[in-house]
């Protein structure tokens, strides 16, 4: 018999696996299936709100340089446009075309029938559980980020 420990351990390794799984099988048998999964995550984290190439980078952790190796091949397929601010040209705002916004409601859609199947069936003190466990696991990653970054 599994003690808590292990339990704990499978679910959230197949929790992580099969959101992934799913979404990268949702991408590539859906009508946007020219889109990475890392693709997608650029396009989640943009928004429907244009931001700076730094805010987004800053967003997902990764340097411009490589968001501006993924905004060049979103721009070649449609999903983004990239433009320099007026008051300082070094500056590049990025933002998503009709394209990239329906790309990014289909996704937000996803996310929000997942939390609803979850959240729905939970009395208001299991929902208090849950959210102060997901506070605590989402820390705990932030925690090792810094620690590794």
């Amino acid at each position: 018999m599994k003690n808590s420990i292990e339990v704990v351990n499978e679910l959230l390794v197949n929790l992580f696996n099969d959101i992934l799984t799913i979404e990268k099988e949702s991408l590539e048998s859906g009508p946007f299936n020219d889109l990475t999964m890392t693709e997608l995550h650029i396009i989640e984290a943009i928004g429907l709100v244009s931001k700076t190439m730094s805010e987004t980078a800053a967003k997902l952790g990764i340097t411009s340089g490589t968001l501006t190796t993924a905004i060049t091949r979103l721009l070649k397929k449609g999903y983004v446009i990239r433009n320099h601010t007026q008051e300082d040209r070094r500056v590049v705002q990025i933002s998503l075309t009709h394209k990239g916004k329906l790309v990014y409601r289909l996704h937000e859609k996803f996310h929000a029938t997942m939390v609803k199947s979850i959240v729905n069936e939970l009395s208001a003190e299991d929902n208090n559980i849950l959210i102060e466990s997901l506070s605590r696991l989402t820390q705990f990653f932030r925690d090792q980020y810094e620690i590794i970054k």
